[in-house]
């Protein structure tokens, strides 16, 4: 039953999309760092607007940000004021022990992180620790910003040059989420060597100034 009624509701979805456009991204960037979350959905919607429009990836990769740090930051805020109960309630002990070992650890990089790779990367948890654990607000909007404007700009630009002969292919061989998901893998890669290459010319440079004083 259920799966007769999905290529009817795709459908939906999609006619949906087309006729909000950019506008669209926002209510589906709440949904996707909600309490109820559904991975992958906005990178979908972002690949579809962004290779039916290509003129327009600038647009669709912004407004898929904005919707995905304005969802971010109101599960930050309900996790500030629930305090640690809002992790108890939802995972295991021994996971929400993990989160907040590597969130007390990494701090800044454990949001950045996780919002700038792709799914199935959990992000959720992250989300409740920074608001759980009390992380400065304006450092949480930084790290998720950051992360999320560097996949959805990637994602929306690779979507607008590859995006239309990828779906061509997986219209006849595959299913659109394999390529929501590849087309962020190469944006997290990107994004991550070119983080790489910046944070390795640094430390040349400290070397290099080292050297004179």
């Amino acid at each position: 039953m259920i799966a007769a009624l999905l290529p009817t509701a795709l459908r939906s979805m999609r006619r949906w999309l087309f006729h909000a456009g950019g506008i669209g991204l926002i209510p589906l960037g709440l949904l996707d760092s909600s309490l109820i979350p559904l991975p992958g959905i906005l990178d979908v919607a972002a690949i579809v607007l962004s290779s039916r429009q290509e003129q327009l990836w600038l647009y669709y990769g912004l407004m898929a940000t904005a919707g995905s740090v304005a969802g971010g930051f109101l599960t930050y805020r309900l996790a500030r004021k629930s305090g640690k109960e809002a992790l108890d309630r939802r995972f295991s002990r021994g996971k929400v022990n993990k989160v907040c070992e590597t969130f007390g650890r990494w701090g800044f990089a454990a949001i950045a992180i996780p919002a700038l790779l792709p799914p199935p990367v959990p992000m959720v948890p992250f989300l409740l620790a920074a608001g759980a654990m009390q992380y400065p607000a304006r450092k949480f909007l930084a790290a998720l910003t950051l992360g999320r404007i560097s996949r959805y700009m990637l994602l929306a630009y690779l979507a607008a040059r590859y995006g239309r002969q990828i779906m061509a292919f997986l219209a006849a061989h595959g299913h659109p989420v394999v390529a929501s998901i590849v087309l962020a893998l190469m944006a997290a890669s990107t994004a991550v060597f070119y983080f790489w290459r910046g944070n390795v010319s640094k430390r040349r440079t400290w070397s290099v100034g080292g050297r004179f004083f």
